[in-house]
């Protein structure tokens, strides 16, 4: 078992041009909430307890921190029906914001060459850090060309339907079209209701809901792989870490009122530049509020707005980090455009940046993919 341990780390990254806080502004460290983990990709809580933080780990198991201890065994385990070759595994995980089942996604052996993504809820056993394997119920599935660019996230949107994202289908420059193709589910989030007949319906809200061809499940596409997406829990607005081909990182920007159908690009566009040619045009894209080249980093992680109590100073900027670099980073986005950009060399863990989580009270934390967790907080 791990308990909480305040653990200020420095780390040396490029910064882009960014500056890091200045004197005595929102001073901030890490503190260490769990270690020794296998792979963690992601963590969350349940909807108003804050006492309970869940972590996925890429194998197939999920393990819980309660009271600041991580708990021996797994609240689930399914190694035994998850791939993890490359980019599969268990992927992401969402509480439903009402009832207590849990969605998670994840990817399973298959036909297809990158075998299958599948999309699942579980209830919770007599044990309430137990999720009972027998009562899984599948949402839907879809089929993986390469085993790369799963996407995989999940999460409730402030509508309280189910957003899915997935990437384009794996290997490199979009072979099949994936990205643009909208009468298939890959490069795109989805939005579904699985609160009214199973396994889900259309909501009729969706921008394809009329159409006889087209997948009605998009909300939006041109994405090449949505590596985390969150909604702002005050505003609303949805952000989208999108990972780049080889010159470009982007993070797109959804505001509250959209009906969705955002057209992101890929892969005409990587980023704010023309992927096949010198040359494209961009009517009826939507391009990214903030991009960055590989000279600073190669695989956007995206994070979430903070919008918690402990550091007031944090207040409606976005986190979000790079894989490969390490770094943390932030932006206030307004009106339309990514200001104030930071960068946050206290709170580069020194490892590889998996993911970000938010609890029920809106505290952020910081996934190592070497195997710890931690959560941001005022430097003492």
């Amino acid at each position: 078992m791990t308990n909480l341990l305040a653990l200020t780390v420095y780390f040396s990254c490029s910064t882009g041009g960014l500056t890091g806080p200045e004197p005595g502004e929102a001073p901030v460290e890490l503190q260490l909430v769990a270690g020794g983990l296998s792979f963690p990709v992601f963590v969350t809580s349940p909807p108003q307890d804050a006492s309970r933080l869940f972590i996925v780990e890429k194998r197939g198991t999920i393990r819980v921190v309660r009271n600041g201890v991580l708990q021996p065994g797994f609240v689930l385990d399914l190694r035994g029906q998850v791939t993890t070759g490359s980019e599969q595994g268990l992927l992401g995980m969402a509480f439903h914001p009402t009832d207590g089942r849990v969605v998670v996604n994840y990817t399973m052996p298959g036909p297809p060459p990158g075998g299958i993504s599948r999309v699942s809820t579980f209830t919770i056993s007599n044990d309430p850090d137990v999720l009972d394997p027998a009562s899984e119920r599948v949402i839907l599935e879809v089929d993986q060309p390469y085993s790369n660019h799963n996407g995989g996230h999940v999460a409730f949107g402030p509508d309280g339907f189910l957003y899915i994202g997935f990437g384009d289908g794996g290997s490199g420059g979009d072979p099949q079209g994936n990205g643009q193709d909208q009468t298939d589910l890959l490069g795109s989030i989805l939005r579904i209701d699985i609160d009214h007949a199973a396994p889900y319906t259309i909501p009729q809200s969706n921008p394809l809901a009329g159409d006889p061809v087209k997948r009605k499940e998009l909300w939006n596409w041109g994405l090449r792989n949505p590596w985390r997406f969150s909604f702002d829990r005050t505003l609303g607005t949805l952000y989208i870490a999108d990972v780049g081909q080889s010159a470009r990182e982007e993070v797109d920007v959804q505001p509250a009122n959209s009906g969705g159908g955002e057209n992101y690009g890929w892969a005409i566009m990587e980023g704010r530049a023309c992927y096949r040619s010198a040359g494209c045009s961009t009517v009826g894209l939507t391009l990214p509020v903030l991009e960055y080249t590989h000279a600073d980093g190669c695989s956007i992680t995206g994070g979430y707005v903070y919008r918690g109590n402990a550091i007031p100073d944090l207040q409606g900027l976005y986190f979000y980090s790079d894989y490969c670099d390490g770094w943390v980073r932030s932006f206030e986005y307004s009106a339309g455009t990514a200001r104030n950009p930071r960068n946050w060399p206290a709170l580069a863990p020194g490892g590889s940046v998996s993911s970000f989580g938010e609890d029920a009270s809106g505290e952020l934390y910081i996934v190592e993919a070497q195997g710890r967790v931690f959560r941001i907080v005022p430097r003492e």
